[in-house]
């Protein structure tokens, strides 16, 4: 007898998922079970599906068929304050009220928490200032949020996130349009969440040597369906990343780390594309 897979080591799954906009479709056929704990990341081309798998995920968008299941429960189904307590989402490019400080901002994120009359208790509190520790953000805590750096803004909202208190966050592109220190001090936050808070983190990065250094587990989509899913990013090759990128790529080691990085290749040194053959007069 087929033993069922147990909610709490895959609290997040897809099964058979196909998904699309205006009748246009760009998933099909998405299977995907999320480890507890750990750091995944979706990477792949532009339009292979990243963010739509992780709207899906969030239930911002439903697919045309297949099922979510949350802690094995189908997300579907869930009450809508349910889901926010138990899974949060910080999407690509969140709104920012003009003039909010950055405490009110990570205080919105005790919401789910809330009864009807929204009180404030002793644990709301806690939860944001441990919030603001963890991100390292309580030095700013009064100043207003669109006074901060991009670096600065974007721990704000993994704040906003973590005051949440989920088991699961969601992260889309979390270092789009910041420089190099931001983006290292995002990612080293990110990688931090799952090791020493317990949190199960998906997120999508657009930067595949980010990923190589910082994920538990990739997913590599292409074309609307999973190509390919890797559980030790040091097994990832050049011919795997060279079929989803449809790109010629060389294989490093990181001098510190020792995990893969991947490099263009020159294109003297690959070989010419075979010409199509002339059709049959």
């Amino acid at each position: 007898m087929t033993q069922e897979p147990d909610p709490g080591q895959f609290p997040l799954e897809a099964k058979r998922i196909v998904a699309g906009y205006g009748g246009q479709s760009v998933l099909r056929d998405v299977f995907l079970s999320v480890p507890a704990k750990s750091l995944t990341v979706l990477v792949g081309p532009n339009g292979s599906g990243k963010s739509t798998l992780l709207a899906l995920l969030s239930r911002l968008l439903k697919p045309s068929d297949g099922s979510v299941l949350l802690d094995g429960r189908a997300l579907s189904a869930l009450p809508t304050r349910e889901i926010a307590r138990k899974l949060g989402i910080l999407p690509q490019s969140p709104l920012v009220p003009e003039g909010i400080t950055v405490y009110d901002l990570v205080s919105r994120g005790r919401y789910p928490h809330q009864g009807f009359l929204k009180q404030w208790t002793e644990t709301d509190e806690a939860a944001v200032e441990s919030a603001l520790a963890v991100t390292d953000t309580q030095d700013f805590a009064d100043r207003p949020v669109d006074s901060l750096s991009g670096g600065q803004r974007q721990r704000c909202f993994i704040a906003l996130t973590l005051a949440q208190e989920t088991g699961i966050i969601l992260f889309d592109e979390p270092t789009s349009y910041l420089d190099l220190r931001y983006q290292v001090e995002v990612m080293e936050l990110i990688a931090r969440l799952p090791k020493e808070h317990g949190r199960t983190v998906v997120t999508v990065l657009h930067d595949l040597n980010f990923a190589m250094q910082y994920a538990d587990r990739l997913v590599f989509l292409k074309s609307g369906a999973i190509h390919r899913l890797v559980e030790d990013p040091e097994e990832c090759s050049a011919e795997l990343v060279r079929e989803v990128f449809e790109t010629p790529v060389i294989r490093l080691h990181h001098p510190e780390t020792g995990k893969p990085i991947f490099l263009p290749a020159q294109a003297a040194a690959c070989p010419a594309p075979t010409p199509l053959a002339e059709p049959a007069s």
